[in-house]
């Protein structure tokens, strides 16, 4: 069993997985930059270190990293998610150290993140793919072909894009000329390739996604599906899970085309197959293999720790569970509660905390690295927490998930939280019947009233006031 764990990153994914090592008995060992030296994660891990000056660096710098697993005494690293979690050569660095990856191997990681090679391995596993282009395009010129023979809209897509980046909807051969250097550009900046090829446009498909689960004696499970639907720029904002918009037989459907994913390519460990669904067909369109910043919402509707099974998985433990033991029970909504201003074209909002509040009570979940008087750095992304709903019912969990927003207090910086209370009121939303172009067809939305709390003064002095009346 794995004794000892380098988290490779920093905010709520790795306080989330330092929970899970002490459940576990697990040592931790968190990595910090120095602007991160004040922050959560460091605060709860078993030790810390800091492993540089400048923000970035030291979260995508593999062989330090992997040095230090070895200098303190660790046998694994988790890469939680977004810097190197999708990074082949930190795998394969971790195997030449002798350090567990947790995570699939560089091999896989390396097929699945080139999304050419995912494509043609979808294919010859005879899961559904959406038409497109046989691999890359060489140029413009042969990307206008292709464009043309696909038929419009077409998306343009970095080979090894993710995250919502590298990809852009163009709907006629003006718009892809147009859009081709600049997705080549963001590549180049983002991945390191300039890589790039062409997909059908699905129009305002629903975007659903399938967790799974893989050991090293070749089991693979499923935790049902997440609806990934409302989204803006192809960046998710809530996720449902199970999706209220499939039949229990698009539902098995699914779910059995991500398991004959998994098991086509040798999966090991937690991953997540994402498919789009239009007018009844369905369509792969990438596997993550990561943990996925949405499993929060698969873990409240089965009952399973999907960082726990990654951590038993890596020390060759078989899964704890058989698919006939996974039920899903209930719905679950993660809201991830961005630093952005909604009102102003999502603008970030860096800057101290100066209350936070976490909201309570029953079907109740918060992540988060954040707390009262804690600062937010303005070089990494801007999620500052995740809120998780579950109740019995889709209406019960839309009606907790308004009263969980209302409940919480994040002040000091602007947040999208007054922006999803809208959204749970909208009856578009409340009918389960939506698909990815919701935001943009509900502008309406952004006109809300920002609502006023009242001060620290204020509070304060009413604490004052109520405690000396006895009550």
């Amino acid at each position: 069993m794995i004794k000892k764990i380098l988290i490779a990153n920093r905010g709520e994914i790795a306080v989330r997985i330092v929970r899970a090592c002490a459940e576990m008995g697990v040592r931790s060992v968190a990595v910090y930059a120095e602007a991160d030296r004040h922050a959560l994660h460091v605060k709860r891990a078993d030790e810390a270190h800091c492993v540089s000056a400048e923000p970035l660096e030291g979260y995508l710098n593999p062989r330090k990293l992997v040095n230090l697993a070895v200098e303190t005494g660790c046998d694994a690293l988790h890469p939680g998610y977004g810097f190197l979690s999708e990074n082949p050569e930190l795998a394969e660095i971790c195997a030449e150290r002798g350090i567990k990856f947790i995570g699939p191997s560089a091999e896989v990681i390396r097929r699945m993140g080139d999304k050419t090679e995912a494509r043609r391995s979808m294919i010859a596993a005879g899961v559904p793919v959406t038409p497109g282009t046989e691999g890359n395009v060489a140029d413009m010129a042969e990307a206008l072909r292709e464009g043309d023979r696909i038929g419009y809209p077409v998306m343009l897509k970095a080979t090894n894009g993710g995250g919502g980046r590298g990809i852009r909807r163009c709907n006629s051969r003006e718009e892809l000329e147009q859009a081709f250097p600049r997705v080549i550009s963001e590549a180049t900046k983002a991945f390191g390739r300039a890589e790039v090829f062409l997909e059908k446009c699905i129009v305002n498909p629903k975007h659903i996604e399938v967790q799974i689960l893989a050991d090293s004696q070749g089991n693979v499970v499923h935790l049902f599906e997440r609806d990934c639907s409302i989204q803006r720029r192809n960046q998710k904002l809530i996720e449902i899970a199970p999706s209220p918009q499939l039949t229990p037989e698009q539902r098995a459907y699914i779910c059995d085309q991500a398991v004959r994913a998994a098991q086509a390519v040798g999966y090991e460990n937690a991953g997540t197959v994402e498919f789009l669904l239009a007018e009844g067909e369905v369509y792969f369109m990438e596997m993550n293999t990561r943990l996925q910043v949405e499993h929060t919402i698969s873990e409240q509707i089965t009952g399973l720790d999907v960082v726990r099974e990654q951590i038993r998985i890596a020390s060759g433990l078989p899964l704890s569970v058989q698919q006939s033991d996974i039920i899903h029970r209930g719905y679950a909504l993660q809201f991830r509660i961005n630093a952005e201003d909604p009102k102003n074209n999502f603008l970030p909002s860096f800057g101290k905390i100066t209350r936070y509040y976490a909201p309570g009570g029953p079907g109740v979940r918060t992540d988060t690295a954040i707390y009262t008087g804690y600062t937010i750095p303005p070089y990494y992304d801007s999620m500052c927490l995740k809120l998780v709903v579950w109740a019995l019912t889709w209406e019960e969990a839309m009606d907790r998930g308004l009263r969980a927003l209302d409940d919480m207090r994040v002040q000091g910086v602007k947040t999208t939280t007054a922006y999803y209370e809208e959204i749970l009121r909208n009856p578009d939303f409340r009918s389960g019947q939506f698909n990815t172009s919701f935001v943009d067809e509900h502008p309406q939305l952004l006109e809300y009233s920002i609502k006023k709390y009242p001060s620290h003064l204020a509070i304060a002095i009413a604490t004052a006031i109520a405690a000396h009346a006895g009550l």
